[in-house]
């Protein structure tokens, strides 16, 4: 796990790298890319649900 003076050291070496005015678009586009990766690993339980409940419509009558 990361101490605190961790991320200090590597928050102060971004500042140097991207500079002030970079960060919060850098901040920005992290937090985008975080939720789009939760949004994805949590909808192919939804997709299968629906499929299934597509297959039980679909089923033909004998």
């Amino acid at each position: 796990m990361l101490s605190t003076q961790n991320l200090l050291i590597m928050l102060a070496i971004a500042a140097v790298l991207f500079g002030g005015k970079k960060l919060p678009e850098l901040g920005k586009g992290v937090g985008e890319a975080i939720r789009n990766f939760k949004k994805g690993v949590s909808e192919p339980a939804e997709i299968e649900a629906s499929l299934k409940k597509e297959e039980t419509v679909k089923k033909p009558e004998a």
